[in-house]
């Protein structure tokens, strides 16, 4: 018997403006306080970094980016016990692997646009790294904890100009 669990594979965006702040964004599927990055699977043959464009673009409209970063290795994160999911996709899988990546916004924040069909998002802002870990629902703390240490250096060469 295999009980191995299965990820599904799936990108992370970290956002920064020229501030150094990171663009997050409010879940339309919950009540409380559900903000994240945007992030999405990966389609079957589809490139990483492609996929971490596509996503980006289809949950904010954003398509004014720079990459900075790629995260050195996947981090994963289990789904808890009784989540309800939307999407039947998700059900298969035990909670998704990840590889983040990060980028400038270059563009104006008019590109910015959450109001689509199906949308994911229902507000965004700009925060100081330092409290986006503070909003994230607990099953994903750990993953941003880890992604923000990993892409720090370069977040305060952006804040430092």
């Amino acid at each position: 018997m295999n009980n191995k669990k299965l990820y599904r594979p799936n990108v992370g965006i970290m956002v920064l403006n020229a501030a150094g702040d990171v663009f997050m964004a409010h879940r339309t599927d919950c009540r409380k306080q559900a903000w994240q990055m945007p992030q999405g699977g990966i389609d079957k043959g589809e490139d990483e970094y492609a996929a971490a464009l596509r996503e980006l673009y289809e949950e904010t409209s954003i398509s004014s980016v720079t990459l900075i970063a790629e995260s050195l290795h996947w981090y994963t994160y289990d789904f808890p016990t009784g989540v309800h999911f939307v999407s039947e996709k998700k059900k298969a899988f035990a909670g998704q692997t990840q590889k983040w990546f990060l980028f400038e916004f270059t563009g104006n924040e008019s590109e910015i646009n959450l109001d689509k069909p199906d949308a994911e998002f229902n507000q965004w802002k700009w925060m100081p790294v330092e409290k986006i870990v503070d909003m994230i629902v607990s099953f994903k703390k750990d993953v941003y904890r880890q992604v923000v240490d990993e892409f720090m250096p370069f977040i305060s060469a952006v804040k430092n100009g």
